[in-house]
Parts: structure tokens; C-alpha cells; sequence
């Protein structure tokens, strides 16, 4: 058992680092998460922490480090069915999220946000978190000038979406063009050849729209022309799937595949499909996109285009800590999967 000299002495960082054979900077870094300490020396420190019965006294860290240590995580809110108010897309990262902030010795703060609110006064001007997470902000145009304040008044934020040419702030996102193409690509290798896009395709969707451009893209490529009567306008809702399906089939166009912009669209379309008497894949086969749980119970199990949402939560708490340690960051793009399911006549695959 190790033991101090005096009984009546409180251990701290400077005991650590002299029974552990560190530097005291180390013990602090050790102790808050830091990954540039290497696992070997993290478990040494904690041990001896351990034995020492030393507590991390967070309200004393803070203060010297001039820092919350919270992180405030920001959600737009979705029309869902259920009561969440969040886009099961998003659950999954939140998860992700959760862990990595703790993991880097972070409380999280989560909350919904409109984009009438003033951020900056209710989190890092009044000391309630360090930064600034932003999730299912996707039409940032609609409050680019409120992230151009809030950076230029040395807010540390990042975001959640589509990388476009001279964005404010620091996103990580997913490589929205090239998961359109392979979804595309792999049904008409399926020997589909009148594919049906739904989804919005506006600039205030930008990550729906990269989406459409990787499905334009593919159909060119295979020397495939473009049928607008195949495109049809959706929000990521199950309700405004079916609702573009119903209006497809009205229009009386052949088709033989859906390739849907969001999982929820596509589970929308799905049940309209069945409702319609329309066999899938039998008779049209259906892409998603997003890799949301519940794609994979559908009947039949829904293909898509999935998103690494582990991976998304991990660089978006790195990241922002980054900024806050004044470390340099860059914007990320993740790359997508494609998960093969029974709604292209394949079994599972990815």
C-alpha cells in the first residue's frame, strides 16, 4: 500500500507523479483523458491514484484551467412519431458522444435549440460549457450569420453536416456524394435502369442534395439519361415517403428501383409500396440511406447506405476539445458503407 508521509496530507498530482515516476503535467493529462498519454503510463497513474484514494477535485481543475468541463451538445428537433423529437439517426451518435466525452473527462449538456436563441450567451459566455456540439442543424444556411457571430467572437463549435466551399466553422460530415453513387451504382448492376430518387435536392439540404448529385452521377456514367418525372421532393419523415410514393405512382412513370435520400423516407416508401400491391424487390427494388436500427427489421430489411455514426461522435468531441486545447483542426468526411438487405434481393451483406 502506498502512503504519503504525513497522515494528515491530502494527496495530490505532485504525490502521483513522484510514486508513478511521471511529470505532474502528465498526471493532469493522464487524469482528464488525454489521449497523447499512452495507456501503459494511464494505468500506472490511475492505479497509484487509486492507492492514494486521490480524488479529482473537478471545481478546483476547472478553475484553473479556466474551463467548465462540460461540452454542450445541441439538437434541432425533428418531427418524429414518437416523443423524441430526435432523428433516430441521431441516436446512435448520441450514444458515441456520451462515451467519448467521458472518456476525455467531460461532462455533457444536451439540449434543443432553436435557431431564434442566443448559443454564445446561454453556454460559453456564461460559463456553462467550453463548446459547442451542433446536431440536425443540416440547413445551416438559415443561420449562417448566427455561426459567423458566434466564431468571431472565438466560439468553439463544430457541426454535424455537408462540407460546402467556404462554410463557417469546423464540420465533420459524411461523404454525401460518393454513398449517392454506390447506392445507385449497385442496383443497376442489380440491372435496374429506371431508378427513382426522392428526397429534397434544394440548397437548404445540402446533404440531400449531394445525395441526388452522387445518384445523378451514376445514372450518367452507366449512360443512363435523367427523367425529372423520377425525382420527387421529401423531408426525412416515414409520412413524407409514402406521401412522394403515392405521388410517383400517380404520375404513372415506369420504374423498378427507389433510391430514397434518408432510411426513414425509404421505410415510408416501403409501406406504401405494400399498400399499392407493389412487391419489393420483386418489382421495385429500394435504397436507403443512413443506416439507422430500424432499417434492419423492416419487411423486407432495408439496403442503405450506411453512416459510421461511432466514428462521427468520437471526431466531433476530438475535435472540439482540440479547439479548446488551441490545438489546429480540420474539417473531417467519413466515408460510407454500403449494407446490402433483402429490399434489393440480396441477403445481408456490407
Amino acid at each position: 500500500m502506498l502512503r504519503t508521509s504525513d497522515k494528515r496530507h491530502r494527496a495530490n498530482s505532485l504525490d502521483i507523479a513522484h510514486l508513478a515516476g511521471v511529470s505532474q503535467s502528465t498526471v493532469s493529462r493522464a487524469l482528464r483523458g488525454d489521449p497523447m498519454v499512452s495507456s501503459a503510463t494511464r494505468e500506472r497513474i490511475l492505479e497509484v491514484a487509486r492507492q492514494l484514494n486521490y480524488h479529482v477535485d473537478k471545481n478546483a481543475s476547472s478553475l484553473r484551467r479556466k474551463h467548465a468541463g462540460t461540452l454542450a451538445l445541441l439538437f434541432f428537433e425533428d418531427p418524429t412519431t414518437d416523443d423524441s423529437s430526435i432523428n433516430p439517426f441521431f441516436h446512435s451518435m448520441l450514444g458515441s458522444i456520451i462515451r467519448t466525452c467521458s472518456r476525455h473527462g467531460y461532462d455533457l449538456l444536451v439540449s434543443f435549440q432553436d435557431l431564434l436563441r442566443d448559443w454564445l450567451a446561454d453556454y460559453e459566455d456564461s460559463h456553462k460549457a467550453d463548446g459547442l456540439i451542433l446536431l440536425g442543424y443540416g440547413d445551416y444556411v438559415a443561420y449562417r450569420d448566427r455561426l459567423e457571430t458566434l466564431i468571431a467572437h472565438g466560439a468553439h463549435l463544430v457541426r454535424w453536416g455537408q462540407l460546402l466551399p467556404n462554410h463557417p466553422g469546423v464540420s465533420v460530415g459524411c461523404d454525401n456524394f460518393v454513398g449517392g453513387r454506390i447506392a445507385v451504382e449497385h442496383l443497376l448492376r442489380l440491372g435496374r435502369q429506371r431508378i427513382a430518387f426522392i428526397g429534397e435536392i434544394a440548397p437548404s439540404a445540402p446533404e440531400m442534395a449531394d445525395r441526388y448529385r452522387g445518384y445523378r452521377t451514376a445514372l450518367e456514367d452507366a449512360g443512363l439519361s435523367l427523367e425529372r418525372r423520377l425525382q420527387l421532393p421529401a423531408v426525412s419523415t416515414e409520412a413524407s415517403g409514402a406521401a412522394a410514393l403515392r405521388l410517383l405512382l400517380e404520375r404513372d412513370v415506369a420504374f423498378d428501383a427507389i433510391f430514397a435520400a434518408s432510411d426513414l423516407i425509404a421505410i415510408g416508401a416501403l409501406g406504401a409500396l405494400a399498400a399499392a400491391g407493389r412487391r419489393v424487390p420483386e418489382d421495385i427494388a429500394v435504397v436507403g440511406f443512413d443506416g439507422i436500427p430500424m432499417g434492419a427489421v423492416t419487411r423486407p430489411a432495408l439496403t442503405t447506405v450506411s453512416q459510421d455514426t461511432r466514428r462521427a461522435g468520437e471526431v466531433l468531441v476530438q475535435t472540439l476539445i482540440s479547439q479548446i486545447e488551441g490545438r489546429e483542426v480540420e474539417n473531417v468526411t467519413l466515408s460510407p458503407r454500403l449494407v446490402v438487405r433483402e429490399s434489393c434481393g440480396g441477403a445481408e451483406m456490407s
